[in-house]
């Protein structure tokens, strides 16, 4: 298992991607719209992980209402798995509360899954199936 990214809800990418290019010392990998999550990405390679910024593109979307509960910054931590279906299985099995039950496809059309923060100390991870 690795750390695979870590997505950062920004209100804005046109603002945060100069930030991160500077901090980085080259600019996003990719950006996307990621539409059934309402949320534009912008990735940026950062050693064998990758930092999202995550926009969001409608008041209702997940990103939009954790900005105007918490603010900007830290939203989730990414693991890799190399089988999520698997993973799932035995986290729900183990007591661990999952936000999604079965995987579904996130930025990068990789198969992803949410647990929720209730069960990991505060923290909303994603999994995410290794490629």
């Amino acid at each position: 298992m690795r750390i695979h990214h870590v997505g950062i809800a920004v209100r804005s990418l046109e603002a945060a991607v100069p930030i991160f290019e500077k901090l980085l010392g080259h600019g996003p990998e990719s950006e996307e719209l990621v539409e059934d999550q309402k949320v534009r990405v912008a990735s940026f390679e950062a050693g064998e992980s990758r930092i999202e910024l995550l926009e969001a593109t409608a008041p209702d979307s997940p990103i939009a209402r954790f900005i105007e509960k918490r603010g900007q910054g830290l939203h989730h931590l990414t693991l890799e798995v190399p089988d999520l279906a698997k993973a799932l299985a035995e986290l729900e099995s183990s007591d661990i509360k999952l936000i999604d039950r079965k995987p579904r496809m996130g930025a990068g059309r990789e198969s992803i899954a949410f647990l929720h923060p209730s069960s990991t100390s505060g923290v909303l991870i994603e999994l995410v199936e290794s490629k």
